[in-house]
């Protein structure tokens, strides 16, 4: 078995078509359908079953596919290390981040100090719903990620550095019937109501549905938006109400703000929740078995610009970072 049949093997499990996976490996055709069928001879069994209009893995190459991403992650692992030895001069780190903000954490001062201190290190960025990219690190094709996950929501057999907690507010247009509260409980909002929500997937939309849960109350009509400077602009224009991070919308890095006084535009009103639980945690997530030097340095440097409270998969919680 060869690390190129397996290369070969996820661009077909990828893209269920040989002639994209044969383009976007740059190998003719007939040539990456060869090495998958030396592949299959190898491993003593079909790996995708072919029809004229579809391709589909079979059951040897459902077992075989997230073995195969672990194989070249460890590849891949293995040349950061010995990269390395040269002082993380080259390579790349493979980043996920999440698209609200991080608390406290300013992660674009995150990356730019991480470039002035390994200009060799390129990024291969990734913006994706939190449930995605936890998996990709836990299937090895990323290094690292920023998520919107708290301790009890980071999937198992991850580790993870909580980079803050950042309460939930409620937007409303200025003629809102709650607009003149500053307090309100989920449960307050009228009956009918059209709820603005983050796209499915994301921490910031499980943590918005369990509080309305806490509150007893289903979250109402709603429709996704992928932008929370959308949804703040689209509950500002009385298109609904929607649940946002308060960094989101008052921090000096937010593209919103920061306002004053809880006025955004259009006169809309953010109101606090009653709700103590009601908050949006941000993680860094990582395997510390398989943890490439690079992703390591950027561990580092996220721990200097802020508090961070360390979590091994195994539940122990070592120390707090200032």
């Amino acid at each position: 078995m060869e690390l190129r049949h397996l290369k070969y093997f996820l661009a077909v499990a990828e893209t269920r078509n040989f002639t994209q996976a044969a383009a976007n490996c740059y190998v003719a055709q007939s040539a990456l359908s060869q090495q998958i069928a030396r592949l299959e001879k190898t491993v003593g069994a079909p790996l995708f079953s072919r029809t004229s209009r579809s391709v589909r893995l079979t059951a040897a190459g459902e077992l075989l596919e997230p073995l195969a991403r672990r194989i070249l992650a460890d590849v891949d692992n293995a040349q950061a290390a010995v990269d390395a030895l040269a002082g993380l001069r080259r390579g790349r780190l493979r980043l996920g981040l999440v698209q609200t903000l991080a608390g406290s954490i300013d992660m674009v001062e995150v990356m730019a100090e991480y470039h002035a201190r390994h200009p060799g290190i390129d990024f291969d960025v990734a913006n994706a719903p939190s449930s995605e990219m936890t998996a990709a690190v836990l299937s090895g094709g990323l290094d690292v990620a920023v998520v919107g996950l708290g301790s009890h929501e980071v999937p198992a057999g991850l580790d993870h550095r909580l980079l803050g907690s950042d309460p939930l507010m409620v937007i409303v247009p200025h003629d809102h019937p709650l607009a003149d509260r500053d307090v309100i409980d989920l449960a307050d909002l009228p009956e009918g109501h059209q709820l603005i929500q983050f796209a499915q997937g994301t921490g910031l939309r499980h943590q918005v549905e369990a509080a309305f849960a806490r509150a007893g109350v289903e979250p109402g009509r709603h429709f996704e938006v992928g932008q929370v400077y959308d949804m703040v602009r689209l509950a500002a224009r009385g298109v609904g109400v929607t649940v946002v991070p308060r960094w989101s919308v008052f921090a000096a890095g937010s593209p919103l703000g920061p306002y004053p006084h809880g006025v955004l535009p259009d006169g809309a009103r953010a109101l606090r929740l009653a709700d103590p639980a009601a908050v949006h945690d941000v993680s860094v997530v990582y395997d510390s078995k398989r943890l490439p030097p690079a992703a390591a340095a950027f561990l580092d440097v996220v721990e200097r610009h802020g508090v961070v409270v360390e979590r091994h998969a195994d539940g122990v919680e070592p120390h707090t970072v200032s």
